[in-house]
């Protein structure tokens, strides 16, 4: 039970990574939902997990901040760019 859902947590982990990505090339007001969503998910199978095997949680906090941060940053960097793009077609 515990290797699926850590399956589960990575692979949303890294869905959320790749779709930050996308939202930065392609900003749109509908896909922030979606990167908020898929970071909701990766924060509730990490809780999940840390919950379940709670040996390693300095390890899990910092890779967890980290991956916060990385994605947090894409995103108020979509939202910039978005901003900008709609500025400039007024």
């Amino acid at each position: 039970m515990i290797a699926a859902a850590l399956i589960i947590h990575i692979s949303i982990a890294l869905a959320s990574v790749a779709y930050t990505t996308y939202l930065l090339v392609a900003p749109a007001e509908s896909r922030f939902r979606i990167a908020y969503v898929l970071i909701g998910l990766t924060i509730l199978t990490g809780t999940y997990l840390v919950l379940a095997l709670p040996a390693h949680l300095t390890e899990v906090c910092i890779t967890g901040l980290t991956y916060i941060g990385l994605v947090s940053v894409g995103i108020v960097a979509a939202r910039l760019r978005l901003t900008k793009d709609r500025q400039r077609l007024r």
